[in-house]
């Protein structure tokens, strides 16, 4: 499916998306995006759906032709304190004041976004594979968080968050079960999951007499 180019054709719009809302460690990222009206491009599309090297490649023609993109970031203790959907909208805020043009409409990819801006918005459900500068966004988003996660990977090696990016991955929670969590880890969140310590048998129910 081809991506729409722009959601109103008159006003300057900015596609919002974030990376890393499940993971069990690191921050979690935004990007805010304002693409060209014409801008076309075969190859962009959901992040989650592009090759590490499509989308580190895509991240640089995003970076050279948008009219203007930002960055942001909510960090673990803000994760822990308004939990990972709010910590979501406060890097979405931050991306879009990072930018250095203002837009006039927001397209945010998902069902809800709090917005501390007096600028309207649409949220879009799978956005990201809809319009052109959502998908834009989660590229940007993406790739700058990986990269991030990636030179965390040089303090600790054992978790392999170069590879996984703090995802739950079965490697990621065996080398938490081996070694812990670390100062990066999500505390809020399940980072293992339930462990049966013992073996239950199931007991008799017994039988109640009148």
């Amino acid at each position: 499916m081809k991506l729409y180019p722009y959601h109103d054709p008159e006003l300057i719009e900015a596609g919002c998306d974030e990376a890393g809302r499940g993971c069990l460690a690191g921050p979690v990222f935004a990007a805010a995006v304002i693409l060209p009206k014409d801008f076309d491009d075969d190859v962009l599309n959901d992040s989650k759906l592009m090759s590490i090297k499509k989308r580190m490649s895509m991240r640089e023609i995003i970076e050279s032709k948008a009219l203007a993109w930002g960055i942001g970031m909510a960090s673990l203790e803000e994760i822990q304190e308004f939990n990972i959907a709010n910590a979501s909208y406060i890097a979405m805020n931050r991306a879009i004041d990072n930018m250095p043009i203002k837009p006039q409409l927001l397209l945010i990819d998902g069902k809800y976004f709090k917005s501390e801006k007096d600028i309207p918005h649409v949220c879009i459900i799978k956005g990201d594979s809809k319009f052109a500068a959502i998908a834009a966004a989660s590229v940007l988003a993406k790739t700058h968080r990986d990269e991030y996660m990636g030179a965390l990977t040089v303090e600790y090696p054992q978790y392999s968050w170069d590879i996984n990016k703090g995802y739950p991955t079965k490697k990621h929670r065996e080398a938490i079960r081996q070694f812990g969590s670390t100062d990066y880890h999500r505390k809020s969140f399940k980072l293992l999951p339930d462990v049966k310590l013992f073996d239950e048998k199931p007991t008799k129910k017994k039988k109640k007499y009148s």
